[in-house]
């Protein structure tokens, strides 16, 4: 919160002055609280130590001893440096016995070589000092806001511990009660070196109450716990400064930061409390390892390792991408009779719940091995790993099958589809966001097919695919951009519809009016207007192409 000396060194006043370090240059890291001007000998007594004492000299002791007992019972009272002005006592520098006492003591003594008024450096001193309480202040609201959000959101164990991490700039570490390391963050540093030898540092760690810091360690250290059931322990790294010149470290860390370690740990244990449908350990492990392979949150050797451990071996393995999600996202446009309220919108959860556990079970069913959670709200995610590249398709079959028993009504309300079958752990992502994106574009699609594929969504599900890529957007724009325009001007007189019903009616004019509930002239004139407004002949193959693409392309992108 404070500035130190050589902070207080480099402001604009002080510079004016000429200052030249006489003595203890290894303390100009020390905090300055406060300045204070004195003339007097004996000022040690009206101090409490963090003080930058500002002096001319001119009260200062004659005599060596004087001068020598002066300067200790400044560093006895832990004063962080003293300034000499030069010119009135002192003509062109500071005595002998004055520097060699500061330098024996650890004591920053500087001297002023211009004339230059205190009132300017004790301004600017002080304003810097409030300036860091106000922003220890911002910082502390900063913390609260942020911590509320996790503890309403329900954000897990990892998230609660990168933040805090975030926030802070520090390592921080989540352990149980057996010192094993539930969450890490090591805030950009070496996370082996973080975590190696974990349990017998932390056994070392002992601070005093819930919420205490190590110095020796550098550790910041709050008991995570409610309703006196203790689970665990935060720690936080803040390394003390060291260099008092006695072995004592300078300062502690930040009001903020013993704040933030016990908001995290309240966060924490506010969590555990609430999570009414916890999952299982295995299932949670499942959910981690899969998504961090899909926003690549996680090193696939470290997935790998996991994976392993948990008994899915996924080295050496062919692996393929599977999504498994329900048809439709039921709004209330599509929703039958009693789906679209307030009680469907509480039942997804329950289903989509109720499909993990199908797919899990067919999974199991069929023997095959792999990774299976939730990836949002509407899929299942997997991660197959099979011996080898052969046993691809007779895999899929046999899930898409189990989970068919399982799930009797699958071909209406839950598909299946799997990206390219990948070699590697590296190339996983690209299985998998090719699955999912084969599963959003076929969502809609009537077929009943055991497993979509990529060639099986066609050209709306390639536009499907594409529908936030902006040249498409462009596209879409330039072809109907004047009709939709259009359109909005003239709500009662719809014209894309029109022209929609000529297109899929493969341009057969008199097809097209009864699609569209019209007589023939009057169909006929919406597309001489339509053909107007767009600057095409309606006539001409390849712009009523065209046309069409981009009435495909805007129904992808309008599609939720």
């Amino acid at each position: 919160m404070f500035p130190t000396v050589r902070e207080v060194l480099a402001l604009d006043p002080v510079r004016r002055g000429a200052p030249r370090l006489v003595a203890g240059e290894a303390g100009l890291d020390r905090p300055v609280r406060w300045v204070h001007v004195a003339e007097v000998p004996d000022i040690a007594t009206l101090l409490g130590g963090g003080e930058l004492v500002l002096t001319t000299g001119i009260g200062l002791p004659a005599d060596d001893t004087g001068l020598r007992a002066f300067i200790g019972d400044l560093a006895a009272v832990g004063v962080s440096g003293l300034v000499v002005e030069l010119g009135r006592r002192y003509p062109t520098e500071v005595p002998r016995v004055m520097a060699v006492a500061a330098a024996r003591r650890g004591l920053p003594l500087v001297e002023l070589r211009r004339a230059t008024p205190f009132v300017r450096i004790t301004e600017a001193v002080h304003a810097l000092i409030v300036d860091a309480q106000l922003h220890e202040l911002r910082a502390a609201e900063e913390i609260h806001q942020r911590f509320t959000e996790l503890s309403v959101e329900g954000a897990g164990a990892a998230e609660v511990v990168r933040q805090a991490a975030a926030l802070a700039g520090c390592p921080v570490v989540l352990e149980n009660l057996s010192r094993q390391v539930l969450a890490y963050d090591p805030a950009g540093e070496n996370a082996e070196l973080l975590l190696d030898g974990w349990e017998q540092h932390s056994r070392r760690l002992r601070p005093a109450g819930r919420t205490a810091y190590d110095s020796d360690s550098g550790w910041l250290v709050t008991t995570v716990g409610a309703r006196g059931q203790d689970w665990g322990r935060l720690l936080l790294r803040w390394p003390a400064r060291a260099g008092l010149g006695d072995g004592r470290p300078v300062g502690t860390p930040p009001t903020r930061l013993t704040i933030l370690v016990e908001r995290a740990a309240s966060t924490l244990a506010l969590g555990r409390l609430i999570r009414r449908d916890a999952e299982g350990l295995e299932r949670q492990l499942h959910h981690t390892l899969l998504t961090g392979l899909l926003d690549h949150s996680r090193p696939v050797d470290e997935i790998a390792l996991r994976a392993r451990a948990l008994g899915v071996p996924l080295e050496r393995r062919h692996l393929i991408g599977v999504m498994v999600r329900l048809r439709r996202d039921t709004p209330a446009e599509q929703a039958g009779p009693g789906e679209g309220g307030p009680a469907d919108a509480e039942a997804g959860p329950a289903r989509l719940r109720d499909l993990a556990e199908a797919v899990g079970q067919a999974l199991r069913e069929a023997k095959l091995t792999g990774l299976t959670s939730p990836v949002d709200d509407q899929a299942v995610g997997i991660l197959l790993a099979l011996p080898d590249a052969a046993a691809e398709d007779r895999a899929l079959a046999a899930f898409a099958a189990a989970l068919r028993r399982r799930h009797p009504d699958q071909p209406a309300r839950v598909l299946v589809a799997a990206g390219s079958g990948v070699a590697s752990l590296r190339e996983v992502r690209r299985s998998l966001v090719e699955a999912r994106q084969v599963a959003e574009a076929a969502r809609r699609d009537s077929r009943d097919l055991p497993v979509f594929r990529l060639p099986h969504v066609g050209l709306a599900g390639l536009l499907h695919l594409l529908r936030d890529e902006p040249r498409l957007q462009t596209f879409v724009e330039r072809e109907l951009g004047a009709l939709l325009a259009h359109d909005a001007q003239h709500p009662r007189e719809q014209l894309l519809g029109t022209l929609r019903a000529y297109l899929e009616q493969g341009r057969n004019k008199s097809a097209g009016a009864v699609a569209a509930h019209l007589s023939r002239p009057a169909f006929y004139e919406r597309l001489a207007r339509i053909g107007r407004i767009l600057g095409v002949d309606l006539d001409s193959v390849e712009a009523c192409l065209s046309l069409h693409v981009a009435l495909l392309a805007l129904d992808a992108i309008r599609t939720p």
